[in-house]
C-alpha cells in the first residue's frame, strides 16, 4: 500500500489521537488539527494527500473547511466524518468535492479500505501525469482522447506501459469508441513514432483488393494491374500497421498475415520475390473473434498471434463520466470550425445528453454535438437542437416528470447491478461507480434488499 500524508481534523482530542496512532501504525505520515482554522493553515504550509475532516466543529464547520481546502488545492482528497448527520449532509459534502464520508464511531477496517482506494487512485493519477509528461517531451499530445473516467485512466496508463514493446496489440470495443485514436497513441509513444503509422480498414475492401492493398502487386498480377504497386507493409517499414475490423479478413489473407507475423516477410501479389519489413501490427475489432474461430472463419493460430496484448475500450454508456468533457470539447471544436460562439448547453439539453446511452458511442455524441452547433440559433444549445426531444418514458408506470423518471431508472440500474454482482454490495458499488455507503443509502431509499454481503 502506498503511504499517504494525512491531516486529521477533529476537535475531540481522544478521537484525534486514536486516529493519528492508528494511521501512523499503518505507515502513513500523520498530522493533526483541532479546528478548521488550524487545518487551513497547515494545508497552506505543507503537503497532504488526504484530510480526514470532522463535520461538526466549533466556529468553522467541516463543510466550510472542505470548500476552503479545495480552493487551495483541489487535488487533496477529503473524507468527511460525522456522527450527527443525515445522508443529506454526506451528499452535500460529496457534491462540494469530498471523496467519501464515514460515520462515527469510525470503523477502522472500513477506514483502511477507503484509504487503500484513495492511495491507488492517487498512484494512478501520478503515473498518468508521468506518461503525459513523456508524451509532451516527445511533442505528442493526448488531447484528442478526452476522458475523465477511471476506466479510461487505466487504459491510458496501460498504453504507456506497452507502447515501447514490439508486442502485437488487439484493441477491442464497439464501433465509435475510438480504437484508432488509441492505436495512434500507442504508435506515437513508441520508438517507431518517427516512422509511418498506416491504417487499413479490412472491412471496406473486397478480398482481392485488400490483399493488394496490404502486400502490393506486380504488373499484370490481375486484370487492370497495369503497374507494380507497393503495399502498405512496405510503406510502413519501421513503423506500425493498424488493421481495423481485422475480423473481416478472408482466410487466404489471414494466411499471408500469419506468415508475416512469423517471419516478417511476404511476397507481392503475382510476384515471387520475398520482401522483408519491420512492422508492428495493431489490430482492432468490434466482433467476438473467439466466436469466429469456433465458426471456422478466423484462424486460431492468427488469433493467438495478434492478441499478445489485449486492450478493451468500454462503451460510452459504461463510462458516463467522460460525457461532460467530451461535450465541452466537441462544442468548442465545432464552434471554431463553424465560426459560431456557442457557450454551452441548457440544463434540459444536458440532462438528455447525460441520460442517453449512445449506441454509436463517442462518434455518435460527436455527430449529435456537430449537428446541434450547426443548427443552434443562439449561444446555448437547447433541446430543440438535439435529434431527440424528451427523456425516455416508462409507459408501464404512467407518465412521470423528469425526477421520477430518473429515480425509476436509477432504481432499475441498482437492482441490475446487485443481480450482476450476486447481491455483493462491494462489487455492485464498483459496477455502479459509487461508494458502498452511497449504495446502502440508495438500497434503503428504493426499498431494495440491503442485508447482502459486503467487503
Amino acid at each position: 500500500m502506498n503511504k499517504l500524508h494525512i491531516l486529521v481534523v477533529e476537535d475531540g482530542q481522544s478521537q484525534r489521537e486514536m486516529l493519528r496512532e492508528f494511521l501512523a501504525r499503518q505507515g502513513h505520515v500523520v498530522a493533526e488539527a483541532e479546528n478548521g482554522h488550524t487545518a487551513i493553515n497547515q494545508v497552506l504550509k505543507g503537503h497532504f494527500d488526504l484530510l480526514l475532516l470532522d463535520y461538526k466543529m466549533p466556529k468553522m464547520d467541516g463543510m466550510k473547511v472542505l470548500k476552503e481546502v479545495k480552493s487551495i488545492n483541489p487535488e487533496i482528497d477529503v473524507v468527511m466524518m460525522t456522527a450527527y448527520g443525515t445522508i443529506e449532509i454526506a451528499v452535500d459534502a460529496m457534491k462540494a468535492g469530498a471523496f467519501d464520508y464515514l460515520t462515527k464511531p469510525i470503523e477502522l477496517d472500513e477506514l483502511n479500505i477507503l484509504i487503500d482506494r484513495i492511495a491507488e487512485r492517487q498512484s494512478l493519477i501520478r503515473e498518468n501525469e508521468i506518461l503525459r509528461q513523456e508524451l509532451k517531451d516527445k511533442g505528442i499530445t493526448t488531447d484528442r482522447i478526452i476522458y475523465n473516467s477511471p476506466k479510461m485512466e487505466n487504459l491510458i496508463n496501460m498504453t504507456g506501459r506497452i507502447a515501447s514493446s514490439r508486442a502485437t496489440v488487439l484493441i477491442e470495443g464497439e464501433s465509435g469508441t475510438g480504437k484508432e485514436l488509441l492505436a495512434r497513441l500507442i504508435h506515437n509513444l513508441s520508438p517507431r513514432s518517427g516512422k509511418p503509422m498506416i491504417a487499413v480498414n479490412c472491412g471496406a475492401l473486397p478480398e482481392s483488393l485488400l490483399e493488394s492493398e496490404l502486400f502490393g502487386h506486380e504488373k499484370g498480377a490481375f486484370t487492370g494491374a497495369g503497374t507494380r504497386r507497393t503495399g502498405r507493409f512496405e510503406e510502413a517499414d519501421g513503423g506500425t500497421i493498424f488493421l481495423d475490423e481485422v475480423g473481416e479478413l478472408s482466410l487466404p489473407v489471414q494466411v499471408k498475415l500469419l506468415r508475416f507475423l512469423q517471419e516478417h516477410e511476404f511476397q507481392r501479389l503475382g510476384g515471387n520475390r520475398t520482401i522483408h519489413s519491420d512492422v508492428r501490427i495493431i489490430s482492432a475489432t468490434n466482433q467476438n473473434l473467439e466466436t469466429k474461430m469456433k465458426e471456422g472463419s478466423f484462424r486460431d493460430d492468427l488469433f493467438y498471434r495478434i492478441n499478445v496484448v489485449v486492450m478493451f475500450i468500454p462503451p460510452l454508456r459504461e463510462r458516463k463520466e467522460d460525457i461532460p468533457p467530451l461535450i465541452k470539447h466537441f462544442i468548442h471544436h465545432f464552434s471554431v470550425e463553424n465560426r459560431k460562439d456557442i457557450e454551452g448547453l441548457s440544463s434540459e439539453a444536458k440532462d438528455l445528453l447525460l441520460k442517453y446511452d449512445y449506441p454509436g458511442n463517442v462518434r455518435e455524441l460527436e455527430n449529435i454535438i456537430e449537428r446541434a452547433v450547426v443548427i443552434s440559433r443562439g449561444p446555448v444549445v437547447t433541446v430543440a437542437d438535439l435529434p431527440f426531444r424528451e427523456v425516455p418514458t416508462f409507459p408501464e408506470e404512467g407518465r412521470k416528470n423528469l425526477k421520477e423518471s430518473l429515480d425509476t431508472l436509477e432504481r432499475q440500474q441498482i437492482q441490475e447491478a446487485m443481480e450482476e454482482a450476486d447481491h455483493h454490495q462491494t462489487k455492485a458499488a464498483a459496477i455502479l461507480g459509487i461508494s458502498e455507503r452511497m449504495l446502502r443509502y440508495k438500497l434503503k431509499k428504493y426499498g431494495l434488499k440491503q442485508n447482502e454481503a459486503s467487503g
